[in-house]
């Protein structure tokens, strides 16, 4: 398949300096809802992938030929551009060169490659640690070298604020934005004052996570240099929430024409394809 059309409209969102929020995705169909509803970037996060491919929380349990077929699962089924969350690139410098050309195969639109300490190490007690930045700009540099098509978008994340403070934050951002890589991905970014003292040193686009609820406006994002915020991934949770309420609801006795969370079959035969694959049967089959 082609993916260089979605790559060059993600790059084309970064040049407008624009700030959007993107759809959190996890399969073909919800893809193609958000793009049915208008969103411009879709987000496929780890944690969402592990949470649908295998049934697992997020600590790194699945594998990059886990992730990048889901990816292009994703891909496959809609145009829109799909961000990827490549967690630490599944290895050293090397298995990020490798995460990098699996993903670009599977047909990412942009990718973030981050420095924490993963998997989780022994005697961690539960405490998030980051690698140092030398290692984090070994990453970032491999990174760049596992690209082979130079539309697709590379950003450096860090959670660094709420692990070593505002300091060292800024200190990854002026070694990274070094390394080639296209945006910076932080996550973590609460307050305004912490924002605005990033971003008086950052010269790349700005993707946040887990921001506060006081930067949480796109004009003052846009105003930032912020290009990118998530909102969370409550899609993937409210699907399982509605197959769980289905589910008990049936066992326990409700007859289907009584569900109140009924489907609307026109929707789901339209983001399924039934009107084309009715077609393509006719032509092909008849």
């Amino acid at each position: 398949m082609q993916w260089q059309n979605r790559r060059e409209s993600f790059r084309a969102h970064l040049e407008s300096k624009a700030c959007v929020y993107p759809g959190s995705v996890y399969d073909p169909i919800s893809a193609r809802i958000a793009e049915d509803l208008g969103f411009e970037v879709g987000m496929f996060a780890g944690s969402v992938a592990s949470l649908t491919v295998l049934g697992d929380p997020d600590h790194i349990l699945l594998t990059l030929s886990e992730f990048a077929q889901q990816a292009y699962r994703i891909c496959r089924a809609s145009n829109l551009p799909i961000m990827v969350d490549a967690d630490h690139g599944y290895g050293n410098a090397l298995n990020v060169k490798r995460t990098v050309e699996e993903l670009e195969t599977a047909g990412v639109s942009a990718l973030s490659i981050e420095d924490t300490e993963l998997p989780r190490p022994f005697g961690s007690g539960g405490k998030t640690s980051l690698i140092s930045i030398e290692e984090g700009v070994g990453k970032m540099k491999a990174a760049v070298a596992g690209r082979s098509d130079p539309s697709l978008v590379i950003a450096a994340r860090s959670s660094a604020i709420s692990v070593n403070g505002i300091d060292d934050t800024i200190a990854r951002i002026m070694a990274y934005q070094e390394t080639g890589v296209d945006a910076i991905f932080l996550i973590g970014i609460k307050q305004k004052q912490q924002l605005e003292a990033i971003t008086s040193e950052c010269k790349l686009p700005l993707f946040l996570g887990g921001a506060g609820n006081d930067i949480m406006d796109l004009d003052y994002l846009r105003s930032q240099g912020v290009s990118l915020c998530l909102q969370g991934h409550q899609p993937a949770m409210a699907a399982i929430q509605a197959t769980y309420d289905a589910l008990k609801a049936l066992r326990e006795g409700t007859k289907p024409s009584e569900l109140n969370n009924r489907f609307d079959k026109t929707l789901i035969n339209k983001w399924s394809k039934v009107d084309a694959y009715d077609q393509w049967t006719q032509d092909f089959l008849e």
